[in-house]
């Protein structure tokens, strides 16, 4: 009766020893999941609400003093600025009609400036608060997209300076040609231009909204290509809204660019395999 006894025993002793590395096994491999999962955020350090606040705080109050620097620093040579965006209007008298006006556009044109130039430092705030909470694959999409935000913004304003508003200035003084004088309000030509320059500025980011749709999976680019009669439609609005002008001319050439520029984000986005 001794042996079965002993046999049972150690046939328990074994299951038993199975059963907790089983266990063990199990324990191991959860282990490795949560570390390669949570790789990207070893580093980081766990921040209270408070100390999410206070960055913020600060971060918010460093990109106010850029710009406030860069708005002082523009002021102070706000008049080359203002010759140079004169330059498109070639053969109009520019006219101050009321007292003070010039300086109410310097103080217009200094803060379109000083927004412009302090932009990459506050993209930079943005970005530098966001990434801790961003995965290893996220913060390498971040410099792509920050380098193409600001060329597709510096080549925003570069196309309206080179060819919207000249063919808007062309259009208007060839309409009125022999029969009005060529003379302007100078805060009228200013609120024109600078709308225009900023908002076709804003318009250029149109591939990079798209690639962070398609980066998040939200939009494929299959899907955006198969919506181009609506996107059609839609640059053509786009075109009519922005341009303060309402001469056909400019607002195809902003619509073009538009929808020219959203053919570029489907490539974009077909090219990062989304």
């Amino acid at each position: 009766m001794t042996a079965p006894s002993n046999l049972e025993s150690n046939i328990d002793d074994a299951t038993i020893a199975d059963r907790n590395a089983a266990i063990m096994a199990l324990d191991n491999n959860s282990n490795l999941m949560q570390d390669s999962t949570f790789d990207d955020d070893s580093n980081d350090v766990e921040m209270s609400v408070f100390d999410h606040l206070e960055e913020l705080r600060q971060r918010i109050f460093y990109s106010l003093g850029a710009v406030g620097v860069c708005i002082a620093g523009c002021f102070t040579q706000v008049k080359p600025i203002v010759k140079l965006l004169e330059v498109p209007a070639q053969g109009v008298k520019f006219l101050q009609l009321s007292p003070g006006e010039f300086f109410f556009v310097s103080i217009k044109t200094a803060g379109y400036a000083g927004l412009t130039l302090s932009a990459p430092f506050i993209l930079y705030q943005i970005v530098a608060y966001v990434t801790p909470g961003l995965t290893r694959k996220e913060k390498r999409f971040i410099a792509p997209v920050m380098f193409g935000s600001s060329f597709l913004f510096l080549a925003g304003l570069a196309f309206s300076y080179f060819a919207l508003i000249p063919a808007a200035l062309n259009f208007f003084v060839s309409y009125g040609e022999d029969v009005v004088e060529q003379a302007w309000s100078i805060d009228k030509y200013f609120e024109f231009v600078l709308l225009l320059m900023f908002s076709t500025g804003l318009a250029f980011q149109i591939p990079i909204v798209q690639a962070l749709l398609g980066f998040l999976g939200v939009v494929s680019s299959k899907q955006m290509l198969s919506a181009w009669r609506y996107v059609l439609v839609g640059a053509a609005i786009l075109g009519a809204v922005i341009t303060p002008s309402t001469d056909p001319l400019t607002q195809s050439l902003l619509g073009g660019a538009v929808l020219a520029l959203y053919m570029g984000g489907v490539v974009l986005v077909k090219l990062l395999g989304k």
